[in-house]
């Protein structure tokens, strides 16, 4: 990945170029009012968004009773369709049993942001979060699902506005049993 070139105001990060070829190739003109700035603020957010470093998953704690399944509820990201470059969101649920420590809270979101800042599938992005849970927690009982409404979809196309789930399912939760019972009546509670 090319990253922005410092020194004098003169040099500009190469994404500012794509930004501004992008904006005559639909008719634009890059240098009128309102436009001007738009391909520097385009190569920041690149920049931001591919180099966000969402910090470590190490934090855990003891362990306060056993049998229990944790989960983290409702975290949103957006992340980038690899197949269109446009932008999805997508709630995701968290759940693992622990075995032994339990991860901090805050930790389920920095491996959230870790996966969804990248060119990404979200089956692929519910995938890579499950694999970063088992690896933090130490559990094969994890299960991620993600709940996305992907502007590929909504924008282009069909048009149509649409939330896809996808979910893997490791340990006590790949059977239909209490564990996965439990949590698919919490993802889906109200809806």
């Amino acid at each position: 990945m090319t990253s922005p070139v410092e020194g004098p105001e003169s040099v500009r990060d190469p994404l500012e170029e794509v930004a501004r070829r992008l904006l005559v190739e639909i008719g634009e003109d890059p240098d009128r009012d309102g436009l001007k700035e738009t391909p520097a603020r385009f190569a920041r957010w690149w920049r931001e968004f591919s180099g966000y470093d969402a910090g470590g998953a190490e934090t855990r704690f003891p362990i306060v009773s056993q049998g229990q399944i944790v989960m983290v509820s409702d975290l949103a990201v957006w992340s980038l369709c690899e197949h269109h470059l446009l932008p999805f969101s997508c709630t995701l649920t968290i759940a693992y049993k622990p075995d032994g420590d339990v991860l901090g809270l805050s930790k389920f979101a920095r491996i959230a942001h870790r996966h969804a800042h990248r060119l990404q599938v979200q089956e692929r992005l519910v995938c890579d979060i499950a694999d970063e849970v088992v690896a933090a927690t130490g559990s094969a009982d994890v299960a991620v699902i993600g709940r996305g409404e992907h502007l590929c979809m909504s924008m282009r196309g069909v048009r149509t506005p649409a939330l896809m789930t996808s979910s893997v399912f490791r340990g006590a939760f790949e059977d239909y049993g209490p564990a996965r019972q439990e949590l698919v009546a919490t993802v889906f509670a109200g809806r």
